[in-house]
């Protein structure tokens, strides 16, 4: 797990709850996309509407119980956008 898509889900988990919504990945990353972008915890080109952020979503579900936990999260992330473990 990269310490980049671990930060990243940091970010999005805008509850402090360990895991992630579909509702709260589409409202993080259109609220924090741009700074996440900016500062390189997100690649400028991972930034999309709500349809790609929900696609994002449901490619990290791996178990489709519609909650992302940080290890479904981490595995989609670091292979998608070429992060590696540290």
């Amino acid at each position: 797990m990269s310490d980049k898509a671990r930060r990243l889900f940091e970010a999005l988990d805008l509850d402090d709850s360990g895991t992630l919504t579909r509702a709260e990945v589409i409202v993080a990353l259109r609220s924090k996309g741009p700074s996440l972008a900016a500062s390189g915890d997100l690649p400028p080109w991972g930034l999309g509407d709500d349809n790609d952020s929900s696609a994002l979503f449901d490619a990290a579900d791996l178990n489709g119980d519609e909650v992302v936990t940080l290890e479904e999260f981490t595995a989609v992330v670091d292979r998608r956008f070429g992060w590696r473990d540290r």
